[in-house]
């Protein structure tokens, strides 16, 4: 069945390519793409494949033969047997990470397998990543792991049925053949076997792709590989245009400067949606790095991202981001700030001066015009566009943040609430909105302190005594947030839970006063008022998902799949095809997987207990333990 992929390699053909066949990690000069072969693993073996992303391709498995539609599919795309008509390559890029230059980076676990024709006349990039070593895998081996691979699988799809931007994922292959990674990097290394996502899109080429031509960073020291090529950046741009932005090369064929402002004005505004979508399904990337920024405003490469559970402006989701740079809260001026560097690398093509002011000019009020659209279909505000509107947002946000509210379940909840409510049903929404916050035991374990005391009065010390050393162990703000910690959890010791509840009923009576009333103005520019609320709820609806992949649920899919049942995958899955309350006739997941033909019977018990949960709960306390890297 994947003899029906139609392959037209267009990017092969219109950059360059590097002409060595030397093996191994090397710099790649004066090349765009280097050309690889996947490495074999041993026993390759079907987790998961997405439907509707291969259906992109052209693709259906026949339904006669499920089996071997399944071993035809970790045969090809494990990376043991190419397709006709591909041809693997490795694409070259450099990066800002974490702010700081780092030379060339490149495809160091992902290939490029080639661009497949659809069946509606469109192009697809298709790659598998952890095939194995390219030139650009430095001192790695160019595998990724069940665990890692699991993620970037589900969160691709939940991510295009939310209707965000985004690479896709059409299938998730594991094997017999292992790697030892240090996932906490604590000196603990584990065995892990060795897996293999098909990833889907229109290219894989990002911000860092024009960065290969930087002369020595002042800070860093380290250059580009393809210094001094301008005549590549000029076939980079005119390949990256007239492909992906064709309606800009028609408008701007005479002019290639205004063609090239034209191009940076428009990724300049889809990343500012971009990040706004982001925002308002609390999604956080946690390593924005101008390497993982796509060239045609698509959410790419899923690593130690997380969906907010609960409100927390400031919540870091990647557990090596010590300094917070890639918090919630940072990433719209994150995105602005790699927009920057992207500026900087098209030049001369577009000159600074140019593009600078497109960035000042269009990326804050395309981002706050893109959000408060979002909020407001959130909300339920779908008559009036009033000024007032952003602060009634900005105070539900800091409702949610002093009762730690559940971001998406307080969402969620909001479409039951009306401007007529009578008391007693009031007291019923008041208690549900309530429960969705977060319990003394839960506030215990998030302001739980954690530095010895021993340590953090030291550091306090030193920051006193010897600034400059301080400054290379420690930040400020961390400091700050440990001692913040410290307050919170004293106070926490002496607030009891009918306390706590009568606080949060407070704080969420003030504001649902205040969204009361903006109802109100709705009702009154109208004239049919239950017309209104129907539609009203339809909108919240299909804004506000009930299902969200919240890291628990991925780690519970990890855990079953790592013991052999790859059905808790399957099944999450299927229920992150359909985020919204409209996805009627879903079944929650059957927790008994018997008749998902699992593979092993066996998980571990802490596994079976925590499947019960529902898939739509605010997180298990289990789950503020789960870390990420």
């Amino acid at each position: 069945w994947l003899g029906a992929l139609r392959f037209d390699n267009l990017a092969l053909r219109s950059l360059p390519v590097d002409a060595s066949e030397e093996g191994g990690p090397r710099t790649v000069p004066g090349a765009c793409f280097a050309r690889v072969q996947p490495s074999p693993l041993q026993n390759p073996r079907l987790v998961a494949m997405s439907l509707p992303a291969l259906a992109l391709l052209g693709l259906q498995p026949p339904a006669a033969d499920p089996a071997a539609a399944e071993a035809e599919a970790a045969l090809f795309f494990s990376g043991n047997r190419v397709p006709a008509g591909a041809e693997p390559a490795a694409h070259c890029y450099c990066g800002h990470q974490f702010g700081s230059f780092a030379g060339q980076l490149g495809d160091g676990a992902a290939m490029y397998l080639g661009e497949v024709l659809g069946p509606r006349g469109d192009r697809w990039e298709i790659q598998l990543k952890g095939a194995g070593i390219t030139p650009f895998s430095r001192q790695a081996d160019g595998r990724k792991v069940l665990r890692s691979s699991i993620r970037e699988f589900l969160c691709s799809e939940a991510m295009f049925h939310l209707g965000i931007p985004t690479t896709r994922a059409g299938t998730c292959v594991t094997s017999d053949s292992r790697v030892v990674r240090d996932i906490f990097y604590d000196g603990n290394p584990k065995n892990e076997r060795c897996t293999v996502v098909l990833r889907i899109a229109s290219t894989f080429i990002r911000f860092g792709s024009f960065e290969i031509f930087k002369p020595p960073d002042e800070y860093t020291g380290r250059k580009g590989p393809s210094v001094n090529r301008n005549d590549i950046r000029i076939q980079m741009l005119d390949y990256v245009i007239s492909t992906f932005y064709p309606e800009i090369q028609e408008a701007y064929s005479d002019n290639t400067i205004q063609r090239n402002a034209a191009f940076f004005k428009e990724i300049t505004k889809r990343t500012a949606r971009l990040v706004a979508e982001w925002q308002c399904v609390g999604f956080c990337h946690g390593v924005l790095n101008t390497d993982n920024m796509s060239i045609v405003g698509l959410t790419i490469d899923y690593g130690p991202f997380g969906f907010m559970d609960r409100y927390d402006p400031e919540h870091v989701c990647n557990g090596s981001d010590n300094t917070g740079r890639y918090a919630y809260n940072k990433q719209p001026e994150i995105c602005k700030w790699n927009l920057g560097k992207l500026a900087e690398a098209l030049v001369p093509e577009l000159p600074l001066e140019i593009s600078q002011l497109i960035l000042e000019e269009e990326y804050d009020a395309e981002f706050e015009k893109h959000y408060l659209q979002k909020m407001r279909k959130k909300l339920g505000l779908i008559q009036l566009k009033l000024e007032e509107d952003s602060k009634l947002v900005s105070e539900l946000l800091e409702t949610m943040h002093l009762t730690a509210g559940d971001f998406t379940n307080i969402f969620y909840l909001l479409s039951s609430f009306s401007v007529d409510i009578d008391p007693s049903k009031f007291e019923d929404f008041l208690e549900e909105l309530t429960s969705q916050c977060a319990s003394v035991e839960e506030l215990k374990v998030v302001f739980k302190p954690q530095m010895d005391p021993r340590q953090l009065s030291m550091m306090l010390m030193l920051a006193q005594s010897n600034p400059q050393l301080f400054a290379l162990i420690g930040t400020k703000a961390n400091i700050n947030k440990e001692l913040e910690r410290i307050e919170e959890f004293s106070k926490l010791q002496q607030l009891t839970a009918d306390d706590l509840l009568s606080r949060n009923k407070r704080h969420w009576k003030e504001w649902l006063e205040k969204y009361r009333v903006r109802l109100q103005k709705e009702i009154e520019s109208i004239g049919n008022a239950d017309a209104w609320n129907t539609e009203r709820v339809k909108v919240m609806n299909s804004n506000n998902p009930k299902y969200i992949l919240r890291n628990y649920i991925a780690q519970n899919a990890i855990e079953a799949a790592e013991n052999g049942d790859f059905s808790e995958v399957r099944n999450v899955l299927k229920l992150l095809e359909h985020p919204f309350q409209e996805a009627e006739g879903f079944q929650e997941v059957k927790e008994d997987a018997e008749e998902e033909g699992a593979t092993a019977t066996a998980a571990v018990s802490s596994q079976e207990t925590r499947s019960r949960q529902p898939y739509c709960s605010k997180p298990p306390l289990w789950a503020s333990e789960l870390c990420v890297t």
